[in-house]
């Protein structure tokens, strides 16, 4: 049996930790089953994506993205359970089916227990953010920690856990935050977000998906994301999307903090990116959230029986 892996350029933790959650949870199923395929952890549930012909396991995955996929075929489709209930109504499955994310169960593993908390407050951006952006630039004025989503699963992982509050633009992100109870806020930089997969996993364990706005960092940024950067517009940009851009007051103050120190160039980018880190900055001191820890180990609980099922059937 081989887990899906949704393998980017570059580089995305939450789709990166199939290569090993599943040695964890289902140790051994790499000699079992060469014929079926795991599809875990991720937005993956797009006929697209997932090979035809071919014998699928799903356990825990989301859809959000093209046309669901036809899963009445049993022979090719075995879906013990889905991300949230969303998901489980998009393909026709009992609402109880939307567990919870697989990667939840993370914070069970034994090299993530009890880590120390050495970052008072960090932000992990969409991996998209990550790779048009200048977040690291933007997140140093407003005294948070940037935590790249493209970097190594496990690194990404450690360094939530060691985090006292998480503003998170990744929905992975605020997963593992909140499996490792860690209060996080969750932001956008985009009013086109696919909210539909976080809301699903959110209902899934009792958090409200409300996602403060923050501005694009680049005029790469706007392009990618059609969106406005100081107020301009770029090619198809959204008409209607708002420019909601401080003061000149508070753009000097933030200035001034940049010019502090650094480089000629990169004090330009953070005088650049002023918008977007006095939003960070307010995202950061707003009320963060958590779900109710009954409700978390209660689908941790439901999923690990699921686990136990697919023991019984496969191993």
């Amino acid at each position: 049996m081989k887990p899906y892996h949704w393998e980017s350029h570059h580089g995305n933790f939450g789709d990166d930790l199939n290569l090993w959650l599943w040695d964890y949870l289902l140790p051994g199923l790499r000699d079992s089953h060469p014929d079926v395929l795991l599809v875990g952890v991720g937005t993956v549930l797009n006929p697209v994506l997932l090979p035809t012909g071919t014998r699928k396991l799903v356990i825990g995955s989301g859809y959000g993205y093209g046309m669901p996929p036809d899963i009445t075929n049993t022979a090719e489709w075995d879906v013990r359970c889905v991300r949230g209930p969303l998901t489980a109504a998009k393909l026709n499955l009992p609402t109880e089916m939307g567990i919870v994310d697989p990667a939840v169960m993370v914070a069970d593993m034994p090299e993530f227990r009890n880590q120390p908390k050495r970052y008072k407050k960090t932000f992990i951006p969409h991996w998209e953010s990550a790779e048009f952006g200048i977040w690291k630039q933007a997140c140093e004025p407003a005294g948070l920690t940037y935590l790249d989503p493209r970097e190594e699963a496990k690194s990404v992982i450690t360094r939530i856990a060691q985090s006292e509050f998480i503003v998170a633009e990744s929905m992975h992100g605020a997963i593992l935050a909140d499996a490792f109870r860690v209060p996080w806020v969750a932001v956008s930089t985009s009013r086109s977000i696919n909210n539909f997969k976080w809301t699903d996993w959110a209902s899934s364990v009792g958090a409200t998906y409300a996602p403060r706005y923050v501005p694009v960092s680049t005029r790469a940024e706007a392009v990618r994301k059609q969106s406005r950067f100081w107020g301009l517009k770029f090619p198809n940009a959204q008409e209607n999307a708002p420019a909601p851009y401080p003061g000149a007051d508070t753009v000097a103050t933030l200035s001034r903090q940049a010019t502090s120190g650094g480089s000629f160039r990169s004090v330009a980018k953070q005088m650049l990116a002023a918008p977007s880190t006095l939003a960070l900055w307010q995202a950061s001191r707003a009320e963060p959230q958590l779900s109710p820890d009954g409700a978390l180990e209660a689908k941790k609980e439901r999923f690990m029986q699921v686990i136990e099922g697919v023991r019984r059937d496969y191993f």
